[in-house]
């Protein structure tokens, strides 16, 4: 008998039965015009878009300040072979040592529990420790407002959980206390490392440390915020929500907080009840086989907690300096599976946060903030993200590209269509961008903005199996090849280089896939190191775009990528198309997590699920039946770890 799913992947399924177009129908009559496919079907995809290089123009049209340190003009190292190691690999003169796995003391004052590695842990000491599943991460220099490489904070978040890996008995023996582990072990830590000699180590204790969880208090704010869909029994007045979780990507602000993003939460809820509108469009599901928290929680039953869902699927921000400071659920930020949230200033200093929904022909967004950013005055910019206006893309024909607002009384967004007020839509973002005419996508993953071009920005759209298959979206020019396994990172520029413009043009950076086969439909477009599945996206302040890959356990080196190794992290410089392998983990696991330090010389990457087998559980009879990283113990478990990276003469990463 099949053990029950570790990670019901909601992004494999299809939400969004509108009638939008779908970006493969757009980019087809875009590209076909261009004689996409007469450029060698897709090779050398990335040099063929002049768009790609128009990034110093686009600065200096901005008036904005590119980074203190100077733009890269090459890729430094030498591209390393793909792996199915268990194991981290670098390239030679870099050192990789994971520093802070799950398990590990946070760092609380007078409460250092140790990691057991039979996962014999109690409820109350995984409050106090690492999380699994570290995924998005952030950097925040000690003390706070300067720019110190050598001492901080780092911020990242805790995805899901395997109960399989978290107890003794796995799911055996269901209890209340059970799930609540499961919830202890989700959420963000907060952790202070610093550089002691060449070698870095989390401070414990630390004043700074902490644990946010499914169970700590967070104020909702935004249209939202008192709306009647957000009221409760327990919170009649639609102000305070307990917790956050399925925290998958991430985002920071220039004010020194951490946004923390609410993606796969549906997979929590569970309705037996007949769906409502609002629930189908969601992913509500009617079982769940593998986090039960709704059998000793009612929180997370639907059927007697209706308006709870609801509350999550928001991009939530908290300040790491504050350990006292209570988190902060931005409405005004729309209500999605959000996979990330990249801020950047406008001219005329509007806040800018662009975001994706990561399901398959969802759309992407953008939020542009009423009030004006103030670098001397961070109380004032606390409230940024309080009140502004949420967009949704459309990605034309002709390479252009509008955002469409979504406000309550426009484009059709009133009573007549379901929105009763603003707070209303917000909480239905998913179905007002249906009502606008958003284009859907292929699963848009992290968003990244060049920090050496102003108003240009990427973002990975990871897969979609479903391209091609009959009453789906057919084969075209931007998607070739029937049942995508491989994806693509999609570029856009601003109009006049101003993130907060309503229009924008729009190409391709690369097509993922294979380099190496015959099948000209899985042929990836780039020179170099080929790479699927791109997901975790990031600039280094040189203006180094690397990519990390998110290849299913279930997939990695096998069918469509057999040859291609473990998950990796791959970089390049954004009009070059050169490709190179930087890094390739241990055996089962997603990279993610990007983080550097303001001189570049140490990046923090997250090593997430090393040993995941595939969709089920893991054995709690055999944890390391794939893995045993980091510890190399057959006798404990693999841990999800932080993993911090430096060169060994202690220069530049990427040089």
């Amino acid at each position: 008998m099949s053990r029950p799913l570790i990670k019901k992947e909601h992004s494999e399924e299809i939400s969004n039965r509108s009638s939008n177009p779908v970006f493969s129908d757009v980019a087809d009559a875009f590209l076909s015009r261009r004689r996409f496919l007469q450029l060698g079907v897709v090779a050398g995809a990335a040099v063929s878009f002049p768009l790609l290089l128009k990034s110093e123009n686009a600065l200096a049209a901005s008036g904005a300040s590119p980074s203190k340190i100077a733009k890269a003009v090459s890729l430094g190292f030498t591209s390393i072979p793909v792996s199915s190691e268990d194991t981290v690999i670098v390239p030679e003169g870099y050192i990789a040592r994971p520093f802070y796995r799950w398990g590990d003391a946070v760092g609380l004052k007078g409460n250092l529990p140790a990691f057991k590695k039979d996962g014999s842990n109690t409820t109350e000491e995984q409050a106090a420790q690492a999380g699994m599943h570290h995924d998005g991460m952030a950097w925040f220099s000690l003390p706070q407002g300067g720019e110190s490489a050598d001492h901080g904070l780092l911020a990242m978040n805790h995805e899901y959980i395997d109960n399989g890996m978290l107890f003794k008995d796995g799911v055996a023996n269901w209890s209340a206390d059970k799930a609540r582990k499961g919830q202890n072990a989700m959420g963000v830590s907060v952790i202070e490392v610093k550089k002691n000699g060449q070698q870095w180590e989390v401070v414990r204790p630390s004043a700074f440390a902490r644990r946010i969880t499914v169970n700590t208090p967070m104020q909702l704010s935004g249209p939202a915020r008192h709306n009647d869909l957000m009221k409760t029994a327990a919170d009649s007045k639609g102000e305070v929500v307990l917790g956050t979780m399925q925290n998958c990507a991430n985002g920071h602000t220039p004010w020194g907080t951490y946004l923390t993003c609410e993606e796969n939460w549906s997979d929590i809820f569970v309705k037996k009840g007949e769906m409502n509108a609002l629930e189908k469009r969601y992913g509500i599901s009617d079982s769940d086989d593998s986090y039960r928290w709704n059998e000793v929680d009612e929180r997370f039953s639907v059927d007697k907690t209706p308006n709870e869902p609801n509350r999550f699927g928001w991009v939530v921000e908290i300040d790491p300096y504050n350990p006292n400071s209570t988190p902060r659920k931005h409405t005004a930020l729309g209500r999605i599976k959000h996979e990330g949230a990249a801020v950047t200033i406008a001219p005329d200093n509007r806040v800018v946060v662009y975001m994706g929904d990561d399901q398959k022909f969802e759309y992407i967004y953008k939020f542009v903030s009423d009030k004006k950013y103030d670098p001397a005055n961070r109380e004032a910019n606390l409230s940024l993200l309080e009140s502004g206006t949420l967009y949704v893309a459309k990605f034309n024909d002709d390479g252009s590209g509008v955002w469409l607002p979504l406000v309550h009384g426009e484009g059709g967004l009133d009573s007549s269509n379901g929105f009763a007020n603003q707070g209303d839509l917000l909480i239905k973002t998913r179905m007002a961008a249906d009502v606008v005419g958003a284009t859907k996508m292929d699963r848009p993953e992290w968003i990244a903005v060049d920090p050496h071009a102003a108003g240009s920005v990427y973002c990975t759209l990871t897969n979609n199996s479903d391209r091609g298959k009959e009453g789906k979206a057919p084969v075209d020019a931007a998607n070739p090849r029937a049942n995508n396994v491989f994806g693509h990172i999609m570029h856009w520029v601003e109009e006049n280089s101003d993130p907060a413009a309503p229009r924008f043009t729009w190409d391709i950076l690369v097509m993922a896939g294979r380099t190496d086969g015959e099948d000209e439909n899985a042929k990836g477009s780039m020179k170099g190191a080929a790479f699927g599945s791109p997901d975790g996206l990031s600039f280094d302040p040189r203006g180094v775009l690397w990519i990390q890959t998110d290849v299913s356990s279930s997939t990695i080196n096998k069918k469509a990528y057999e040859g291609m190794g473990n998950n990796q992290m791959v970089a390049t410089i954004p009009g070059t198309n050169e490709y190179r392998r930087f890094l390739t983990g241990p055996r089962g696991c997603e990279i993610t997590g990007i983080a550097f330090t303001p001189d570049n010389r140490t990046l923090f990457i997250n090593i997430q699920h090393p040993g995941e087998g595939g969709d089920d559980l893991t054995d709690p009879a055999n944890p390391t039946a794939v893995s045993s990283w980091p510890d190399g113990d057959k006798a404990g478990r693999p841990r999800s770890s932080t993993v911090v990276i430096t060169k060994a003469d202690g220069g530049i990463i990427g040089t």
